[in-house]
């Protein structure tokens, strides 16, 4: 005979169903399913597809019989009527499945639990929600039975025909304690006697003592009130054991649920709220949400909130400015009539109640801030300007615009911007929004032309940062500008002029012709020319038609020509009361002609008499590749019988060899090499032959042509004969020196007052002299012409010294030509001019200076105590009349 588990619930089923959601007649109607769980039991661990396993039963407090079931094992469905199918086979590995049931209700969703079961032996079935069968008279309401059968081992569990579902007991209970909640019976308790106990959280776990067992007749007691907010289930283990046989039962396991009572108000999770709402809103426009949060159980009706609005301050236009969702508490604009200007700010005080709206409740606030909104358009202060602007400036300033606002001051509804809608084309103008932000400036974006437009006239508009919130007018303002005359420079064309001509011209040979033309058409002005920089003074240009010619033979190899091309600045000028210039440059590329001949870059060597070595010598031609190499090199004079010069393999330079033994000295090589066109030139090689062999040259002292052992010792005795002559010399000067002579002139004497004036110096270059003085006479001269501008030139280079001797005529005319083009070099000017002294002079007046026709005021007699060199002036001036 098995045994089995009883759980009776005697007296306290009336209890318990007192506080079951929907047993109370007083209690309001909640909707959900007629069952905590719902248990269906299979006898197969394979399910096939489309096997109905049993029946949910929803209540929404209506009529309805069909609703929308949705199951989270896609495996499973609900039909409308809540009958539970399978989709698709299914095998129960663990011998049962469990997943949620839910549908939705008055916005609110609904689960329950649901458990598949395999149930191996035949017998009843049962389903959880039907576990509340009334018991036979005299029996108290049997639980689910858990069957054992007996071994020759002992007891030997068997499967279960039930599931014990969990006990319901509400919170906040008020006793008396301890009370009863279940009975646990064991099947073997009429075979044996039977002590009951209970383990886990509540029993011998924090909190201990909670509940208790009366170990006897297996009663369970909870000792004391409990709170669901703290712990919404307790888990149990009911052991059962024989006395004096061990253990009779497996654990049970009992879940006491605590049913939660509404006894938590809302609380609003901020108080107060703050929001904002542009004051252009109209009703409708969402504006803030307010939430507050129930302690209770969630998804019942004791969480349930619902909200509403209780007052409105100030309650101006409307005391019903605004509107809140009772579910989500989403507050909206419920009427037009919002203006920052008169109501900046509204509060309103708020309401959250749960039970729908029907329980407990809690306050706060919503304090709502009218921002502002673009209402007012900006406006200008003066509709019309006339202004004038000189022409060819940029960012010149042509007007300030200021303007008015009415909103908020600071905000982008305030700040304004600017735009020009007609009137410039071409975009000359740039239009800006001042530092003030009120304030529109326009100035010039690109230089404007008198000679083609004099005036315009410009349309401005005006608006916000961001865009009017509701449809106004925007206001424009015209603006006239008139084009101001300017003396403008005259102009090259092109700025930039290139030309190409051979470097051999003839002097005075028309170059090119290089004009500018004056934009000031209305003037009617006169342009003259004028050369600002022509470092190498090559050119000259006529004043009037700008006709540049060759005033000096030209040079490509020049230092001032660079990459072949030689730049000169040219003026134009025109005649205006205060003269505007132009500059235009001139760029000559000079084309080669074979004017050089090339040349030796070695002028001494030194080579030995014995097995010397060949000499290679560089050769250089200042022309270009067309008329360089390849050279050729020939030995000129009596070179021939001592020396032999060829070409290296590249024609580029001269291989010189001495082919006969020379004494030590110095001896003289002409050389004369010609380019491939012909031009040739002779060179003079100084060649120190040494005495020495191969390539190793070093002179000795046999080697020094002209300085044997004699001549060093009559030098060394020029030496001695020299000191010689100079102690005697100084001998001499001391016995002259040691005679007693009387002076010529006293210590006391005024006469060694008079001091040297014969000594003229080096002239202006060697004095410290400001020459600055001169050109004041040529500043009060416009009529002269100046050519003080060299200065600013750059300076030129000066050729250095070269080593042939043949070249010296061509350093002299280079250096002359460069000299007379050196701004450094004195005079500055090309006319000095001194008859003219202007006015304001900074000396004093000379008519001070009195000037005596006669020396006979004069005491001339002073002149005979000044020795006998200034007797003949005392004579000729101090001897009276005769």
């Amino acid at each position: 005979m098995g045994a089995f588990w009883f759980v009776e619930l005697g007296v306290l089923i009336l209890f318990l169903q007192a506080f079951k959601p929907g047993l109370s007649e007083e209690s309001k109607c909640l909707p959900g399913f007629n069952s905590e769980m719902y248990i269906f039991k299979v006898e197969r661990n394979h399910l096939r597809s489309g096997r109905s396993l049993g029946k949910v039963v929803f209540d929404d407090c209506t009529s309805r019989t069909s609703f929308l079931f949705h199951s989270e094992d896609s495996r499973f469905k609900v039909d409308g009527d809540g009958t539970l199918k399978l989709k698709r086979g299914l095998t129960l590995h663990n011998g049962h499945k469990e997943f949620y049931v839910s549908t939705q209700s008055k916005g609110k969703k609904i689960t329950v639990p649901v458990r598949v079961l395999h149930e191996a032996r035949h017998g009843h079935h049962h389903n959880h929600h039907e576990m509340t069968t009334q018991p036979k008279p005299g029996e108290s309401l049997s639980l689910p039975v858990l069957n054992f059968h007996k071994s020759s081992g002992g007891l030997k569990r068997r499967k279960r025909d039930w599931v014990i579902p969990p006990i319901n007991f509400p919170e906040n209970d008020r006793g008396p304690f301890p009370k009863n909640v279940v009975k646990i019976k064991s099947s073997n308790d009429k075979e044996m006697k039977i002590q009951y106990s209970i383990t886990g959280t509540g029993a011998d776990l924090p909190p201990v003592g909670l509940f208790t067992v009366d170990k006897n007749s297996g009663i369970l007691y909870v000792t004391q009130s409990l709170d669901r907010e703290k712990k919404d289930q307790y888990i149990l283990l009911a052991h059962a054991v024989a006395v004096g046989a061990g253990i009779a039962e497996d654990p049970m396991e009992i879940i006491v649920k605590v049913i939660d009572m509404n006894d938590n108000k809302p609380v609003f999770t901020q108080d107060p709220f703050t929001g904002t709402v542009p004051e252009a809103s109209k009703p409708g426009d969402e504006v803030m949400q307010v939430t507050a949060t129930d302690a209770d159980e969630e998804g019942s009706a004791n969480s349930d909130v619902r909200y509403t609005i209780l007052s409105q301050e100030p309650p101006l236009p409307s005391p019903n400015m605004f509107v809140i969702n009772p579910v989500t508490g989403g507050i909206r604009v419920n009427a037009p009539g919002l203006d920052r200007e008169k109501i900046p700010k509204y509060t309103l005080a708020i309401q959250a109640a749960d039970m729908e709206g029907n329980g407990l409740t809690g306050f706060g606030k919503a304090i709502i801030t009218v921002t502002d909104s673009n209402d007012n358009a900006p406006q200008f202060v003066t509709p019309s300007y006339t202004v004038s602007v000189p022409e060819n400036k940029v960012d010149a300033l042509v007007v300030k615009m200021p303007v008015t606002d009415g909103d908020e001051p600071h905000s982008s509804a305030w700040a304004t911007t600017y735009k020009i809608v007609d009137g410039d084309p071409q975009g000359l103008f740039s239009v800006s929004t001042g530092p003030s932000k009120l304030e529109g400036i326009i100035t010039t974006a690109k230089p404007l032309d008198f000679e083609k437009n004099n005036k315009y006239t410009l349309l401005v508009t005006v608006q916000n940062e961001v865009p009017f919130a509701v449809s106004l007018p925007t206001s424009t303002a015209t603006v006239v500008v008139n084009v101001e005359d300017v003396n403008e420079a005259p102009v090259f064309t092109p700025v930039e002029k290139i030309i190409r001509k051979p470097e051999d011209i003839p002097v005075d040979s028309d170059l090119v012709l290089y004009t500018a033309t004056d934009p000031d058409t209305a003037r009617n002005q006169k342009v003259t020319y004028k050369i600002r920089n022509d470092p190498a003074g090559w050119l000259s240009i006529n004043k009037d038609t700008g006709l540049i010619k060759v005033k000096s033979l030209m040079d490509r190899e020049s230092t001032f020509v660079q990459d072949n091309k030689y730049s000169v600045i040219v003026l134009g000028i025109d005649n205006d009361e205060i003269p505007a210039t132009g500059t235009g440059t001139l760029i000559i590329e000079l084309e080669d002609v074979n004017d050089n001949a090339p040349t030796i870059d070695e002028s001494v060597i030194r080579v030995c008499n014995k097995e010397s070595s060949p000499q290679l010598l560089s050769v250089t031609d200042k022309d270009s590749a067309g008329f360089a190499a390849p050279y050729t090199v020939q030995l000129q004079g009596s070179s021939h019988s001592n020396w032999t010069a060829r070409m290296n393999d590249t024609k580029t330079g001269i291989i010189l060899t001495l082919k006969t033994v020379l004494d030590s000295g110095d001896y003289m090589v002409v050389l004369r090499v010609s380019d491939n066109q012909g031009l040739h030139h002779d060179s003079t090689i100084q060649a120190s032959v040494c005495d020495c062999k191969g390539v190793d040259v070093q002179c000795t002292d046999k080697a020094v042509a002209g300085f044997g052992i004699s001549s060093i010792l009559g030098i060394l005795g020029a030496v001695l004969l020299l000191l010689l002559l100079s102690l005697l010399l100084l001998m001499f000067l001391r016995k002259r020196g040691g005679e007693k002579k009387e002076p010529l002139l006293q210590e006391d004497d005024v006469r060694d007052n008079i001091y040297y004036y014969d000594e003229e110096g080096g002239g202006e270059d060697d004095q410290d002299f400001d020459l600055s003085v001169l050109h004041r006479g040529l500043d009060n001269r416009p009529d002269v012409f100046r050519n003080d501008i060299a200065p600013t030139m750059a300076r030129p280079e000066y050729r250095p010294r070269p080593a042939n001797p043949a070249d010296i005529g061509n350093f002299i005319d280079d250096n002359l030509k460069a000299a007379d083009n050196d701004p450094t070099a004195p005079p500055y000017d090309s006319l000095l001019v001194f008859d003219y002294e202007g006015g304001g002079s900074e000396a004093g007046s000379l008519s001070s200076l009195n000037s005596s026709n006669s020396g006979g005021d004069q005491d001339y007699d002073l002149l005979q105590e000044w020795g006998p060199r200034f007797k003949k002036l005392s004579d000729m001036y101090g001897g009276g009349e005769d």
